[in-house]
This record gives structure tokens, C-alpha cells and sequence, in this order.
């Protein structure tokens, strides 16, 4: 007798740890299964190519992911092998790597049916064990680590995983994709709502935030001494970083030592990283 015809439909995603290596699906009314028909990949198919803002996980090797016929008491986990397949009882080998659960999926219950075994199952695919999708995430961190990318996630929301930049830590972040020039973020800016300024990493980014450089202020300022930078910091930011001007104090006499160098600077000059900034006296 052949099995209940079912509708086919499809859950989302979740991740995994190794568990069971095949799939134990329930027989048939009859108690006999049919011998199964092998499967028919396209093995040399190119990995599909999604929009980071939309697409669904993609799997990969060492990913766990938990199959489900629908209406079957079990469930099975199974590991993305090294070469991006995975190996189910009844079925056998399948190509996992650079597809989605939901195209898994479709191609789960396409050799079920091709095998006899049920007329139109239910298949459910979820991803148990996230392995193969990360961002690196290094630097003045609070946890540098390894983040897991199981959705679109801007880079805020990474940061925010993090535990934020440290004190220390400039006030922006470098992104170094494994193809292409790295990119600088202002972290001020990435919650302004401006998609350009918190755009979406890619797994295999590497997200760096470098130490703040410094620069030292003494003279006529009520607390001297080494701050981090900012970027495009002035001169009268600098200064009121350092407490403000001391009632003697004048920010039309300020002089750099820059290296070997000495300048006067106005108040609207840029600070560089090392400056020794001096705030001298007003006449009056």
C-alpha cells in the first residue's frame, strides 16, 4: 500500500554539533520498501550566489544540520562532510555545500519519492551546528572571537556581539574582506541608519579594531596629559578634551611639536596622531 500522499513544505533554519550520520526514515504501510533509485546530482554545479542582505544559509562543511519527515515520530542529524556532502540511510550521499536547507530540501524528498519509499513527504531541514559561515572579529574588543553567521548581520550588530570596542580602542573599525580592499567604519556613524555606513559583513570578513592612537597636550589646559585620538579631531576639540583652557589660558597660542618640527596651530587645525600640543598663555 502506498504511503498518505502529504503537501510539500519547508522550515526555516537553526545550527548543529555531529550527531547521527544517517537518516532512519520510517517504512512504508506495506512494511516493504522498494529498492531505492539513486539520485541524479549535478555534482559539478555551480555553488547558487545570494545577496548578503537576503539570502538564506548556505551550507558548508563540518555545518550539522536535522532532517524531518513530517509525521515521522525521528529525527536525524547529520554532518556536512569535508567534501560538502552528507550521508543519509535510504538515500545515501548528497551534495550539501552551497545550497540552502530549503533546496536540501526539495532534493530530500525528490529521492524519497524516486526510491519509492513515499509518495509526496514533508521534508524539514534545519541547520543545528553553524561551522562553515563566521566573521573574525580582532582587536580592542571586549570578546575577540569567531561570530557565526546564520543570517544577514550588519556590522553593528557583530560589534554589539562582541561585547563593543574597549576604551582603548579607536573610534572606528577596519573590515577586511577575503577579496577586495578593506573598508574603515566610524562607529559613531553606524547607527545613524545610513545602510552605506553599517552595511551587511560576509562571512569570511575580518573585522579588526586597532588600538586609538594618542596625542599629548600640556601648557595652559585644566588636565595635561596623553588622550586617544578622534578622527579629524581640532585643535579646540583636543583642548576641550584636556578639561578646557585654564583661566590664563589661549587657544590662539597653541604651538605642535611634530617630530622635529614646531608650528603655531589655529583652533581649527587638524591633530595628528603624536602631536605634542602646547597651550600658552593670553597677554591679558
Amino acid at each position: 500500500m502506498a504511503s498518505r500522499p502529504l503537501r510539500l513544505v519547508f522550515a526555516g533554519i537553526c545550527l548543529v554539533a555531529v550527531g547521527n550520520p544517517g537518516l532512519a526514515f520510517a517504512q512504508p504501510a506495506s512494511g516493504v520498501a522498494p529498492p531505492a533509485v539513486p539520485l541524479q546530482l549535478n555534482q559539478g554545479a555551480a555553488a547558487p550566489q545570494h545577496d548578503a542582505a537576503t539570502a538564506e544559509y548556505v551550507l558548508g562543511p563540518e555545518d550539522t544540520i536535522e532532517v524531518e519527515v513530517v509525521g515521522q515520530p525521528d529525527k536525524a542529524r547529520a554532518r556536512v562532510y569535508t567534501d560538502g556532502t552528507v550521508q543519509l540511510n535510504l538515500i545515501g550521499k548528497l551534495v550539501a555545500q552551497g545550497k540552502t536547507p530549503k533546496q536540501l530540501s526539495v532534493e530530500i524528498a525528490e529521492a524519497l519519492r524516486s526510491g519509492g519509499f513515499y509518495s509526496n513527504p514533508l521534508i524539514n531541514v534545519e541547520v543545528v551546528g553553524y561551522s562553515s559561515r563566521y566573521v573574525t572579529v580582532l582587536g580592542a574588543v571586549a570578546s575577540p572571537s569567531l561570530v557565526p553567521i546564520n543570517r544577514p548581520y550588519r556590522l553593528s550588530e557583530i560589534l554589539a556581539r562582541v561585547g563593543g570596542v574597549l576604551p582603548s580602542g579607536a573610534d572606528y573599525l577596519i573590515v577586511r574582506p577575503e577579496a577586495g580592499a578593506e573598508r574603515r567604519y566610524l562607529i559613531d556613524e553606524l547607527a545613524t541608519g545610513d545602510a552605506t555606513k553599517d552595511p551587511f559583513v560576509t562571512p569570511g570578513d575580518k573585522v579588526f579594531a586597532p588600538a586609538a592612537e594618542v596625542f599629548y597636550i600640556s601648557g595652559q589646559v585644566n588636565s595635561p596629559g596623553p588622550f586617544p585620538m578622534k578622527t579629524d579631531m581640532t585643535v579646540r576639540q583636543a583642548i576641550a578634551r584636556a578639561g578646557g583652557l585654564t583661566a590664563s589660558g589661549s587657544d590662539k597660542k597653541v604651538v605642535v611639536n611634530r617630530g622635529e618640527k614646531k608650528v603655531k596651530l589655529s583652533g581649527d587645525a587638524k591633530v595628528e596622531p603624536g602631536d605634542v600640543l602646547v597651550v600658552g598663555e593670553r597677554l591679558f
